[in-house]
């Protein structure tokens, strides 16, 4: 069967390699997964760099969610034929996988498979950012940075369908229409003009937001608390800039700012079975109603690895780019 496959970290044009290796067999308790589609995540560059949070042991094949078929099944709980989500790292740039019962999560067979390739990591990180650090009643205003990154977009869509008013940050003025399509309220360049431009929009419409989301870390967190309301929440959950959070002393004494983090693994891994479940019911819920979706930019085999990662870096693209083994 095929698999991309990382040998040594580093840059992935450098280090990433289609590989023939056998075909797995189940054990007792497990299924054979056949890989329907897969995105490139922000994450997956890490994990190949090395930069992750953590680092597997290599070598070993990317990929951190994906949607698949059961086509053996050695456990009751999911026939051949069942689609499916892996709730820990997918590994999903191969063609057939094994896996363990109880890290697999079935998934209905009436959404589009692409957008069940995507359910696991950004739906679910912008659920959560939005349920698990402030309560936000209708009416609530929460400011995000990378408001068109994959978390971003959820996270607008979201908090519409829960009446929770988004101000939206980015570094691209030119993807401000993409993001009022989707049911931004009001969105702003991510520079000082952007900043002052928001601080009037809070003051005309007297906004105080208590949540910000950031994914960005440097300058741009530090203008959202600017931004957030005495005693607000600011969760880090990315670090796209590479530069860390400078809090001055200021937003802690004499404001009383709390300050977060969120990791969507380590909620999977401390969460119930049945916690889960009910999150991702309600995120394929949203997906079914046609209130939440993913754009998808183009998809890519396996052996045309090259090509997707070229156009991962395009001006143009517009989505995720998935592999479809």
């Amino acid at each position: 069967m095929q698999a991309l496959i990382i040998n040594d970290f580093g840059a992935v044009e450098k280090v990433l390699a289609r590989t023939d290796i056998p075909q797995p067999v189940p054990g007792p308790d497990e299924v054979l997964l056949r890989f329907l589609a897969s995105p490139i995540n922000p994450a997956d560059l890490n994990w190949i760099e090395g930069t992750y949070g953590t680092r597997p042991a290599l070598p070993e094949t990317p990929g951190t969610e994906g949607v698949a078929e059961v086509v053996e099944s050695r456990t009751a709980g999911f026939p051949v034929g069942q689609k499916v989500i892996c709730l820990d790292h997918a590994h999903a740039w191969q063609q057939f996988r094994c896996a363990k019962a109880d890290r697999l999560l079935a998934v209905p067979d009436d959404i589009d498979p692409l957008q069940l390739a995507m359910l696991k990591v950004n739906p679910a990180t912008a659920a959560l950012l939005l349920s698990e650090f402030s309560h936000l009643p209708p009416g609530s205003t929460v400011i995000l940075n990378a408001a068109n990154s994959g978390v971003g977009q959820c996270v607008i869509q979201i908090a519409r369908e829960r009446g929770i008013r988004t101000l939206n940050f980015l570094r691209d003025p030119v993807k401000s229409s993409d993001l009022t399509e989707l049911g931004a309220d009001a969105v702003f360049t991510d520079d000082d003009a952007g900043l002052q431009a928001a601080l009037e929009y809070c003051k005309q419409n007297q906004l105080a937001p208590r949540l910000a989301l950031n994914a960005v870390g440097g300058e741009s967190a530090l203008r959202q608390l600017n931004l957030l309301a005495n005693g607000g929440t600011q969760v880090t959950y990315g670090a796209m800039s590479r530069r860390p959070l400078m809090i001055p002393n200021k937003f802690l004494i004499f404001r009383d700012m709390r300050f977060r983090g969120f990791w969507l693994s380590a909620w999977l891994e401390s969460s119930s079975h049945a916690e889960i479940q009910r999150n991702y019911e309600w995120l394929v819920g949203m997906i079914r109603q046609k209130k939440l979706h993913q754009w998808v930019d183009c998809t890519h085999s396996l052996g045309d690895h090259a090509k997707a990662f070229d156009r991962l870096g395009h001006p143009e693209r517009r989505g995720k780019i998935l592999f479809t083994p």
